[in-house]
């Protein structure tokens, strides 16, 4: 099947080699590229000491982007969504990884079970700009005391329409990997394939959770999948299930 891509370039290219491995085609197309704020998440990390959330492999590639002044606070615990970001923060050198499938709110749930056990100090929330609500609403209902920095933001990237032409009208794509709810709206409002919905007409969208497919537009709510859980893996595995 030809896929097309819409994760930023470093995850993006690390999905095509598995796709290819699958003995897909992939097709990249990066909707959006991080803005590290690296002076703010080093500053936030000598201001407190407790442990650390992460909802995104990209607040770990901030911490990398540290470099040096980062091993003192390689001990600190820290919280992750996914299997994928989790690996992403022990493979850094952090010691004690706690790993949530699913949800900013079920790493919420995991936090507040472990609560009792890490040091009582506010939590530091590394997130990125848009953000689902979820994680921090749920921290907030169970009265854990968190402190949130921004250490990345999304900026979209200008996709030129001869590019949208290769991809979708000189060939079709076979689907489309959506993996964020903000990403889905941004692939929807391309101009170039709202001015050609046509071209989406035999195309799939594969969705990591109910939240994205809501932004696929309703013409198109009957080429959706939903993966059973929110990983990559059971993403993946909608390629096979038609």
């Amino acid at each position: 099947m030809r896929v097309v891509v819409t994760r930023p370039a470093h995850s993006g290219e690390r999905t095509a080699r598995r796709l290819a491995e699958m003995g897909h085609e992939a097709v990249l197309l990066p909707l959006s590229k991080p803005i590290r704020h690296i002076d703010a998440t080093r500053q936030a990390l000598s201001d407190t000491r407790g442990a650390i959330a992460v909802t995104s492999a990209e607040a770990i590639r901030t911490l990398r982007a540290i470099g040096q002044p980062l091993q003192p606070h390689l001990g600190r615990p820290l919280f992750a969504v996914g299997k994928a970001t989790a690996d992403e923060a022990k493979n850094l050198g952090f010691i004690h990884v706690f790993t949530s499938e699913g949800s900013g709110t079920e790493l919420a749930e995991l936090i507040s079970r472990e609560w009792a056990d890490i040091p009582q100090a506010p939590l530091l929330y590394l997130a990125g700009s848009p953000r689902a609500a979820g994680f921090e609403a749920r921290l907030t209902g169970l009265n854990i005391p968190f402190q949130t920095v921004e250490c990345y933001r999304m900026q979209n990237i200008i996709i030129e329409d001869a590019t949208l032409r290769r991809l979708f009208f000189d060939a079709s794509a076979d689907a489309v990997l959506l993996y964020s709810h903000q990403t889905a709206k941004r692939f929807f409002s391309l101009p170039f394939l709202q001015r050609h919905q046509n071209l989406l007409a035999s195309t799939r969208f594969l969705c990591l959770s109910e939240a994205i497919a809501e932004a696929v537009p309703p013409s198109l709510h009957s080429h959706v999948d939903i993966a059973n859980m929110p990983d990559e893996d059971s993403l993946l595995a909608l390629l096979a299930a038609k």
